[in-house]
């Protein structure tokens, strides 16, 4: 959005979605989404009509956007006609497509195995441990500090993940002994005045900020290569992996969603549908028939 008018609409936004608690990366959806209405509109949206908004629609559309990417923007959107200009009659001509479910891109164990082995360093190999061996999405392990790692109890604290909520998680004694390293060779440039308890576990560049979750996805996709990974993983496959291979261990499905904080069991079992080892362990109907075919001739054949 530009202009002055535009300037007060994007802070009376800004405050609507600060008083929801809203996150900033969901906050920076959202007005990035607000920006493109108004660069199509070439005016402020607070001026929009609803065939203002249809047209929206279609050009996004015919921009070749993703089900995805066009759901995300018409939701930025429909945040401001809703609930800072107040426009429910934009707000109804909103809609939203269904997205296409895909089954997960999970890794098999040996590729597990390769690509922690060629992390790199010490660092590396911690991130990635703490992606897989617990569960955890990129934002969740470079947040971690000090004082969510509860070798008492061995459990670590995820403190405010998706969805404003806290869990934990398990701290398999390998990983550690592998904190336990890192800890010795972790930078301190920036402990100065922080306690403890409050510092970051991976500190980034900036000073008083955790390493970032781009810097961690290239560490992911380096240590892939390095491993022959040629499949189109992505970061979260790590966490994808964890999940599958858990229920292929036999563990039960209401503790790997409790461990991955899903809200919805349905989240938790579509795993169900990549967790080979289950798949190829299960007896078809097939294999009944056959046999009683195989009983009958048994049954009719000629006595030697």
């Amino acid at each position: 959005m530009s202009g002055q008018a535009n300037s007060e609409l994007r802070q009376r936004m800004i405050e609507d979605m600060e008083g929801r608690r809203l996150s900033v990366a969901t906050q920076r959806y959202h007005i990035n989404s607000c920006k493109r209405f108004a660069a199509f509109l070439g005016r402020s949206p607070a001026t929009a009509t609803a065939d203002d908004v249809r047209r929206f629609q279609h050009h996004l559309s015919d921009a070749g956007l993703s089900v995805i990417s066009r759901n995300r923007i018409m939701t930025g959107v429909k945040f401001l006609v809703r609930v800072t200009l107040r426009r429910l009659d934009l707000a109804n001509e909103i809609y939203h497509l269904r997205e296409p479910q895909k089954i997960p891109q999970v890794l098999s164990r040996g590729e597990v195995e390769r690509l922690l082995k060629m992390a790199g360093s010490l660092k590396n190999r911690s991130l990635l441990s703490l992606a897989y061996g617990c569960g955890l999405r990129a934002g969740e392990v470079v947040r971690l500090r000090a004082g969510d790692i509860d070798s008492a109890q061995g459990v670590i604290r995820i403190v405010q993940g998706k969805g404003r909520k806290d869990r934990n998680v398990m701290l398999p004694p390998e990983l550690l002994d592998l904190l336990r390293q890192w800890w010795k060779e972790r930078p301190t440039r920036y402990d100065a005045g922080v306690t403890l308890a409050e510092r970051w576990l991976f500190p980034g560049i900036k000073p008083g900020r955790p390493l970032t979750t781009r810097q961690f996805n290239r560490i992911f996709h380096k240590s892939a290569e390095a491993a022959g990974i040629r499949r189109p993983v992505t970061l979260h496959s790590l966490r994808h992996s964890f999940a599958t291979h858990l229920l292929e261990g036999g563990t039960d499905i209401r503790r790997i969603q409790a461990l991955l904080g899903h809200a919805k069991l349905d989240s938790t079992a579509r795993y169900a549908s990549v967790a080979t080892g289950l798949i190829a362990g299960m007896e078809s109907p097939l294999n009944a028939l056959t046999g009683k075919r195989r009983r009958a001739r048994g049954k009719n054949s000629e006595p030697a």
